[in-house]
């Protein structure tokens, strides 16, 4: 390459020589000369130029074909450079592994060689037993052949006690043919025995035997009584300390007040002027207060206060609450009265609710829905007996919950059931139906639980319930009614309570008087003794609560007592 080069170099050297001189003798000729001189040495030129171009290209040509084939080589250098270091890696790897598997086999083979020591010391104590067991087996043999031979012994034994207890059995036959006719020889004197009877009694065969069935029915009949006595007693006593202690364990855990509401609400005012404001000009004050309302404003002459007069508690209260701001505003016109009336019946919505969510918390019963805790707030303006029914409740679901718990029963059910039993009082004045059916409906509405449903219809009369909450729910919902002051009861309505009473127990034959007394709680009646006996006593005493049971509605329990007392008179003179 350095040759051509320098050659080229020549070239262009000596053709510039020889153009200075060409043009100097060129210049001595002619001009035409010069010219075409000139011409033909720049043809020359360009010819030099363009193969001194394609030399150098081919020498550029070559230069990179030399750069790729040393490129070439030493990317085959390096990659059997990268091909013998994984030769290397590689055998170094198989000459762990093979040094792996050297100690591995050596392992397997002392491992081996301790099974086959261990093989021989099976096999050895495996000779050893296989002895031992032969040995047994001979003793045991023996043993058996002396068995046998004493069993032997022990049937021929047999055999000459079994030709005693033949002997023995013929002179046992012969008895009992003996003793057979012995019987027949008895059976026939009976016979003849009775006929004697029967003469010396001068009555006839059936006679006789109906005066014995007579008396034997008489001596049934008072064991019978007595029997009974005895059951009633013994079951009486272990129900009575049953209950005694279930009961006095809910009672003792639980306390609740008691709240009268009335049909008037008695609202004081700060002077007797303000009664003419609340009337207004032309009374228009107090009819807007009263259609709006729905209770009566009543105005009359006693000082510093007015009357509310409804059946309905929940509207008595919201017209209380109005009069109260009414009054304590000052500002009294209908149009005033109006807000009052909506903003106080907004109020006692929330107040409802709010007395139904804390009976739910009282009461220990969770999961309620929205709807049913209003109907519950709602029982808080509701009276039975002139017993607030919300309190009732809370005390019946907490009786039923200690109860239930005490008989190993769902108390959580317990309790939902007794707080849920008289939901039908809520809404049984706006609505037709018993507060049963409606409880019903509304408990099916609500998706309360089938436990709650039957406790609810069967409170009343827990023998048709299906389930046992219904029998605690009623026993709860009577103890709670029959707390001393719990309720309040009409004179007219009392009096004929305890007539009907003993009228119930006097109609029963045998009876001679009847009382009812504590408080229509028990009836005692007088027996006449020549006609009832103690043991028909108790039968009677039985019947007459089954009556009362059957035919009258009373709260709590109504006991029964049977006198019977024979007196014997005499003069002495």
């Amino acid at each position: 390459m350095d040759n051509t080069l320098i050659l080229i170099l020549g070239l262009l050297l000596g053709l510039t020589l020889g153009f200075f001189f060409a043009r100097t003798v060129i210049r001595q000729k002619q001009t035409e000369v010069d010219d075409r001189l000139q011409q033909e040495a720049q043809a020359q030129a360009q010819q030099i130029r363009a193969q001194a171009e394609l030399d150098a290209r081919a020498v550029r040509a070559e230069a990179e074909q030399a750069r790729q084939d040393i490129s070439r080589r030493m990317q085959d250098a390096e990659r059997r450079t990268q091909e013998a270091a994984e030769r290397e890696a590689g055998l170094a790897a198989q000459q762990a592994r093979f040094g792996v598997e050297r100690d591995q086999i050596a392992g397997l083979r002392s491992q081996l060689d301790q099974e086959r020591l261990q093989a021989k010391q099976d096999a050895q104590q495996t000779r050893e037993t296989l002895a031992a067991d032969r040995q047994e087996t001979r003793r045991e043999r023996e043993e058996l052949q002396r068995e046998i031979e004493r069993l032997n012994r022990r049937a021929e034994q047999l055999d000459a006690r079994g030709d005693k207890l033949d002997v023995l059995e013929e002179k046992l036959e012969a008895g009992l043919r003996d003793l057979q006719g012995q019987e027949e020889a008895l059976v026939e004197r009976g016979k003849q025995v009775d006929l004697r009877l029967y003469e010396v009694g001068q009555l006839t065969p059936e006679a006789a035997r109906e005066q014995i069935l007579g008396r034997l029915d008489a001596e049934l009949e008072e064991e019978k009584a007595i029997r009974v006595r005895a059951m009633t007693e013994r079951a009486t006593a272990e129900a009575k300390r049953t209950a005694r202690h279930v009961i006095a364990q809910a009672i003792q855990r639980s306390a609740s007040e008691t709240s009268a509401q009335l049909s008037v609400s008695v609202v004081p005012i700060p002077n007797d002027a303000m009664k003419g404001r609340l009337i207004g000009r032309e009374g228009r004050n107090i009819r807007a207060f009263e259609s709006l309302t729905g209770v009566d404003l009543i105005i009359d002459d006693t000082p510093e206060a007015v009357i509310l007069s409804s059946f309905n508690p929940i509207r008595r209260e919201v017209a209380r609450h109005v009069l109260d701001a009414l009054v304590a505003d000052g500002r009294i016109h209908p149009t005033r009265i109006e807000e009052m009336v909506h903003k106080a019946q907004d109020d006692m919505k929330s107040f409802i609710h709010t007395q139904g969510e804390e009976a739910a918390i009282e009461a220990g019963v969770v999961g309620i829905k929205p709807g049913l805790v209003q109907l519950l707030g709602r029982m808080y303006f509701r009276s039975s007996y002139g017993q607030n029914v919300l309190k009732h409740s809370i005390q019946v679901a907490h009786l039923t919950g200690i109860m239930a718990d005490e008989l190993g029963l769902d108390a959580a059910l317990a309790r939902r059931a007794g707080l849920m039993h008289d939901v039908g009082k809520s809404i049984d004045r706006e609505i037709d139906g018993t507060h049963i059916d409606i409880g019903i409906n509304l408990a099916k509405r609500f998706g309360e639980p089938p436990e709650v449903i039957d406790a609810i219809a069967h409170h009343h009369d827990p023998e048709n319930g299906e389930t046992l909450y219904s029998v605690l729910v009623a026993a709860a919902d009577a103890i709670s009614a029959a707390r001393p002051g719990a309720r309040r009861e009409e004179l007219e309505s009392y009096v004929r309570r305890l007539e009907q009473l003993e009228q119930i127990a006097v109609a029963f034959p045998g009876v001679q008087q009847a009382y009812a007394i504590q408080a229509g709680r028990e009836v005692r009646v007088i027996v006449q003794p020549e006609k009832v006996t103690d043991a028909q006593a108790t039968l009677l005493a039985r019947e007459i609560a089954g009556r009362v049971e059957q035919d009258m509605e009373y709260p709590g329990q109504v006991q029964v007592t049977v006198v019977r007392e024979s007196r014997a008179v005499e003069v002495a003179r």
